[in-house]
């Protein structure tokens, strides 16, 4: 059983009547970013825009919403308020100018949930929906975990979680919600590679890592080619590379730093496994030694099959069609919820072509219609998880919102 025809129409009005508001937020927020570990101004910000919906704050910088009424199943949607280090070449009026840049859509994703959390908050009736606010999901330790381990979520009964992000790889206009593994496990590799030093003149005398770490790189990628099997997606990626001072000396060191991408957890394993063997046997075959370190980061984001099933028809509702399959071996800390809660990541097309700049490029800027492809997909998913929920054992009616909840966040 789906929501009442007039609760679902009076939620896509009400989230149309938000747009306006939501573009200006979204120009403040991409004004002002806020890097890792730096979220406060920007949790602020979406507070004083949450306009009385009860909120609390956590340390970390980690905020909650929880629009509608103040007990009973709940919706999670969780929004990221983290920037990076890029600085922007857009020509936006409202472009940043303090060497931080949202160049992953987190301003977008943030300016929708905070017009969809008021739309459920105004709409009588609506399942609750509480709005995660969470730092840090560019940086590892992410803040996903945090909010976890903090207990944010628990007394909200969350019968679901949903995501949304926008992807440059999908042409406007349609989305990608598919079920099981859609963003790699991310873990970050670093290898310290120690030799003997001495006068690049007399090269016998030394042991030299820099050219026993090139042989490394170069034998790691047969850990993909050879090792992986390739109908799991496996990337190996080494990303810095840093050892010497002078042209005329062999160095003592040669740091190593990549990162592993993986599909399959027991591959994973294995993988990071080799990783350490590899670099043992190819720097002991150059007189030197290798000290590995493997950070494990995120797992993989694994979407919900019945909560695809039930959230297809309503994006199809809102206009957006179905484009490519998108499985990427990026990763997204909002995976550490899946084993919590079923849980639905949406991808929502930003794409101007194939010559257009991705995520993370400096001139990567959706267009303010983005903002309203993004929104429908969270109220798609949203109404997705609660006929989910309306067609489980332990089904509920819609049930009535109620007066503000106590500790409100001012």
């Amino acid at each position: 059983m789906s929501a009442p025809p007039d609760l679902e129409t009076g939620l896509r009005d009400r989230v149309v009547e938000e747009l306006p508001r939501a573009v200006e937020l979204r120009r403040t927020l991409h004004r002002e970013p806020r890097v890792s570990g730096e979220e406060g101004p920007t949790l602020r910000t979406l507070l004083r825009a949450l306009d009385g919906i009860p909120s609390w704050c956590f340390p970390g910088h980690v905020g909650i919403a929880r629009a509608g009424a103040p007990s009973g199943p709940a919706v999670g949607l969780r929004v990221e308020l983290d920037a990076l280090p890029v600085r922007e070449t857009t020509d936006a009026p409202w472009a940043s100018r303090n060497g931080a840049m949202h160049a992953c859509g987190h301003d977008v994703h943030m300016a929708a949930g905070v017009a969809l959390a008021r739309a459920v908050h105004a709409t009588p009736g609506a399942v609750p929906l509480v709005l995660v606010l969470q730092p840090r999901e560019e940086q590892v330790p992410s803040g996903a975990v945090d909010v976890l381990a903090q207990g944010v979520l628990d007394g909200h009964d969350i019968a679901a979680m949903v995501g949304v992000h926008v992807q440059p790889m999908l042409p406007r206009g349609t989305v990608s919600a598919v079920a099981g593994p859609v963003n790699a496990a991310a873990d970050t590799v670093t290898i310290t590679v120690t030799g003997r030093p001495g006068h690049a003149a007399y090269p016998h005398r030394t042991a030299d890592p820099v050219v026993a770490s090139a042989h490394l790189i170069s034998t790691l990628q047969t850990l993909v080619s050879r090792w992986a099997d390739p109908m799991n997606p496996t990337v190996l990626t080494i990303g810095s590379i840093h050892g010497g001072e002078s042209p005329n000396v062999v160095p003592a060191e040669v740091t190593l730093t990549g990162t592993l991408r993986t599909f399959d957890e027991a591959e994973r394993t294995e993988l990071a496994s080799a990783i350490v063997k590899v670099a043992d046997q190819v720097c002991a075959a150059h007189r030197c030694s290798a000290e590995t370190r493997i950070d494990f980061g995120d797992p993989v984001l694994l979407n919900d099959a019945d909560l695809v099933r039930h959230t297809l028809p309503r994006l199809a509702a809102a206009g957006l069609e179905p484009g490519t399959d998108l499985r990427s071996c990026g990763a997204d800390d909002f995976a550490n919820y899946c084993p919590h809660y079923p849980s639905l990541m949406i991808f929502t097309g930003a794409g101007s072509g194939p010559s257009g700049p991705g995520l993370h490029h400096p001139s990567f800027l959706p267009s303010e219609d983005d903002i309203d492809a993004v929104v429908r997909s969270m109220l798609a998913g949203y109404l997705g998880a609660v006929d989910r929920l309306r067609a489980s054992p332990s089904s509920i009616p819609f049930l009535p919102s109620s007066g503000a909840m106590n500790d409100l966040v001012q």
